[in-house]
């Protein structure tokens, strides 16, 4: 397909001079590619397959490039589709989105280690593999049964079960129960017991068989001078600390989709213990990853005054790098940056934007997303982009699959419509709601994430809630019901069915100017004031949109017959959303700060408030609104006010009926708390309650 470069210049806002076009760039004409390095800061390449080649050649050059060279894939992306004809719009955002600076560096996690290796698993399996490794890894064996024991000790053999195993690349902490007679610890493999033993219960692996043993004893007495065998023993804990982890039991110990860096368990498999053998040798050193997330204790909603209100990211981490802390009542959670694996579900999911993604951060997507959009409208687009959220690693290589289809069969395969942008992230689980929202706010027609069939069962739930939610909203608004979907494939042909069902339309509402925020609350409130300035179906205060439980945007409803004003809600409510007043007895709310958390729910002693979801105008949002409010009770001795009317009434209520709490003390109730320590003191007589 020739490229239109006049359009595609016209796209990226540039004179067609300062676009070379090239038919074989990465080989005939690689000196080409020399000349436009002279002199330049920056270079963008619209070809990924010889990056190698491009980045050897660049760095042969007497003047290194200021900055280094960009790719970007337009062949598989949008030349090599059914409708390529049409795809210079796309082109041109691709480009656009290319050109952009890279963001900002992450700060790093770092792991050590020294390549001590444990090998758990069947003593036959583990042994042999351990005997290869112990030349280049300080080695050890975890015999979970079987297997002849060499006779040489090169490396320390245990047996037992595994109790618990915990940790990472580097430090791991394993405990396991001994429940052999034999120790292998103290075992000096001279066979004394083997010869001994009248059932040969025992053999080479120098464990008993219990089912075979008669209770003969003699192999107690034949290494009664080590001291190895211990029939009264209870079945001893032990534990060590290791850098790597080799699991060839049958059923892992980690069975979440992402085990630790360190860990491998390839079952039985022969080819995929081979492979991770392959792989351990290579992890002795240190090691670094990027910190994917950082953390706002501040605004979590995770838990106040002992009870737990929003604990999504807790729920969705499939690595269990993320635990829940509470510390003098209040609730937290606690990430451990080394078992993370950057997935990015966990700020999907959170509501207040505690948990926040920085790999890159929502900052540099919206950027990258406003790009795309302004490119693809000025090269001259008819209708409205749709964009294709996926992962780099299987996602990208289902759709750069798909394309080379498309070229070569080309009455099987459509390819990537010309209308659709594919947007490579990190991981497709890393963005969410506010995400989605803003794109459509700003001139797309339809978001679409795409499930590769590598994501843990916990993101594809928590995805599908998500966009639920948008859907949900965007519906309500007038929007087309399906402007964000999840689409599922593993192999390109059901992709390209996938792709094929993303219709080209126009844009759903007149593009947006706000820049998306790193803070998630402003996106989402940016977004969703954008889109419901521009809907079909307007939201009123009388008629709010209603939305389904779970949803991060919502209202309170407060029984003001059974609310106290007790203000415990304001203590523990960790967004500001509902607030008390100094000089008078008054609950309030901003209902743009409510994430519904439900902390006020659980702390209410009156059981007075239930969320209600919903969207609201967005003048509503932002105002504070008073949900209850009653008179002072003031102090019958001096006056001052010390409570609410209807707080001290139902106090008195209650208590009068005790024995206790009669005469003086039911009085007594009604004062403050100096003037209840003066009246005790004057009236010692009347002093029933202290």
């Amino acid at each position: 397909m020739p490229l239109d470069i006049v359009q595609i210049a016209k796209g990226l806002d540039v004179e067609t001079k300062n676009l070379q076009l090239s038919n074989a760039l990465c080989r005939q004409e690689i000196g080409t590619f020399i000349q436009a390095c002279q002199g330049v800061d920056d270079i963008v390449i619209a070809c990924t397959q010889e990056k190698r080649l491009f980045d050897e050649v660049a760095g042969e050059q007497e003047k290194a490039l200021v900055a280094p060279i960009k790719f970007v894939n337009i062949r598989e992306t949008g030349g090599w589709s059914a409708d390529a004809k049409q795809a210079m719009p796309k082109i041109s955002a691709l480009l656009a989105k290319a050109s952009l600076p890279d963001p900002d560096p992450v700060n790093v996690v770092n792991y050590q280690s020294g390549g001590r290796l444990l090998i758990i698993g069947p003593g036959d399996v583990a042994i042999e593999w351990a005997k290869r490794l112990s030349k280049d890894l300080s080695v050890g064996v975890l015999s979970t049964g079987g297997g002849t024991l060499p006779e040489s000790r090169d490396f320390p053999v245990y047996s037992g079960k595994v109790k618990s195993l915990k940790g990472y690349l580097g430090a791991f902490e394993i405990e396991w129960t001994q429940e052999n007679p034999i120790d292998l610890e103290l075992c000096t493999r001279c066979g004394a017991c083997v010869d001994a033993c009248p059932e040969g219960a025992i053999d080479l692996s120098y464990q008993i068989d219990a089912d075979k043993c008669k209770g003969h004893r003699a192999c107690v007495k034949s290494c009664s001078a080590i001291g190895a065998i211990n029939f009264d023993r209870i079945e001893k804990e032990r534990s060590e600390t290791w850098d790597l982890i080799l699991d060839l039991s049958k059923e892992p110990f980690f069975k979440m989709s992402q085990p630790p860096q360190g860990y491998f368990a390839p079952k039985s498999d022969p080819l995929d213990q081979a492979i991770a053998v392959t792989e351990l040798t290579r992890m002795v050193g240190e090691f670094e990853k990027p910190k994917f997330f950082t953390y706002n204790e501040k605004i979590c909603a995770h838990g106040r005054n002992g009870q737990v209100g929003c604990s999504s990211c807790v729920d969705v981490c499939s690595t269990s790098a993320i635990q829940s802390q509470f510390r003098d009542g209040k609730g937290t959670v606690v990430v451990n940056p080394n078992l993370c694996m950057g997935c990015g579900a966990c700020a999907t999911v959170c509501p207040s934007g505690a948990m926040r993604y920085n790999y890159p951060s929502v900052s540099y997507l919206g950027q990258q997303v406003r790009v795309m959009a302004k490119a693809y409208r000025t090269a001259g687009a008819k209708n409205a982009p749709s964009l294709l959220l996926h992962s780099d690693t299987k996602g990208q290589e289902l759709i750069e699959q798909l394309g080379r289809l498309a070229s070569t069969k080309r009455d099987q395969f459509k390819g990537v419509p010309a209308h659709v942008i594919p947007m490579g992230l990190n991981h497709s689980a890393s963005t969410g709601l506010e995400f989605w929202l803003g794109i459509i706010a700003h001139g797309f027609s339809q978001v679409a994430i795409l499930l590769s069939g590598e994501e843990a069962p916990e993101y594809q739930a928590a995805l599908s809630q998500q966009v639920g939610h948008a859907c949900s909203i965007l519906e309500g608004l007038g929007y087309a019901k399906d402007s964000v979907v999840l689409l599922q494939a593993d192999v390109a042909n059901i992709l390209d069915k996938q792709l094929a069902s993303l219709r080209p339309s126009d844009a759903l509402c007149p593009p947006a100017t706000f820049a998306f925020s790193d803070e998630k609350r402003e996106t989402l409130e940016a977004a969703l004031e954008h889109l419901m300035a521009h809907a079909k179906q307007k939201v009123t205060e009388a008629e709010p949109l209603k939305l389904s439980a779970g949803s991060p945007i919502g209202g309170l409803a407060i029984n003001r017959d059974a609310c106290t004003l007790c203000m415990s809600c304001v203590g523990a409510c960790p967004e500001s959303a509902l607030r008390d007043n100094v000089d008078t007895p008054q609950l309030s709310f901003i209902e743009r700060n409510c994430v519904q958390c439900g902390l006020c729910v659980k702390t209410c002693p009156e059981d007075a408030i239930s969320l209600l979801p919903r969207l609201q105008t967005t003048e509503v949002r932002k105002k504070t609104i008073v949900l209850n409010e009653t008179k002072p009770f003031h102090c019958i001795s001096c006056g001052k006010p010390f409570g609410t009317l209807k707080m001290v009434e139902l106090m008195v209520g209650k208590l009068s009926l005790h024995a206790a709490f009669s005469g003086a003390a039911t009085e007594r109730l009604k004062m403050c708390s100096d003037c209840r320590v003066v009246d005790m003191i004057n009236k010692p007589n009347d002093n029933d309650v202290v």
